[in-house]
């Protein structure tokens, strides 16, 4: 697989050959050899999925230390606008975002370092969002970011929402716990 460096230091756009035959595809989303030469973590406690329909965004989701985590995600059905903000306040791009098209048909996959606020708005009618994270899930350490903030140009500004999300802290009012 290729491993395509983002503006954001450590998170990386992953692009796996895609082998196709009468059959459909198949796709190999991780390579412990290919992860460890780019030292990126390897070492992940859980894997869940998401199922969400056109214009449903969630987001800007992240577990603050010490149980933040690495996350590795990919669109196994539709396609989504997903989206990372960086939090580290040491890092050259505190602040900053990046937004990359992860979709079922071309199998790229998006590798998140610590420290990064992540959501995604579905542009597909339906999209299935595949998460492997290096860390379990803590509630109490469990926080977000308000999807309006951080300079992020969404393609929809009404878009389907939780609560949850609808509730979160803009960044300009975050005081971040990432270094």
């Amino acid at each position: 697989m290729d491993v395509i460096p983002s503006l954001i230091p450590g998170c990386y756009e992953l692009l796996p050959r895609i082998i196709h035959d009468t059959r459909g595809a198949f796709i190999k989303t991780f390579h412990f050899d290919s992860f460890r030469e780019k030292g990126m973590e390897t070492r992940f406690q859980e894997q869940y999925y998401s199922r969400s329909r056109k214009r449903v965004l969630r987001g800007l989701h992240f577990q603050n230390p010490p149980h933040d985590h690495v996350k590795l995600v990919y669109c196994t059905e539709g396609e989504v606008l997903d989206v990372v903000l960086d939090m580290r306040r040491s890092s050259p791009t505190y602040g900053r975002h990046i937004k990359v098209n992860l979709s079922s048909n071309n199998g790229n996959i998006l590798y998140i370092p610590k420290g990064l606020a992540h959501g995604f708005y579905v542009l597909s009618e339906h999209a299935t969002m595949v998460y492997n994270v290096s860390s379990t899930y803590s509630p109490e350490s469990d926080d977000g970011i308000h999807w309006t903030s951080g300079g992020i140009d969404w393609p929809d500004m009404d878009p389907i929402l939780s609560d949850r999300d609808r509730g979160f802290k803009r960044f300009e009012e975050y005081e971040s716990k990432f270094i």
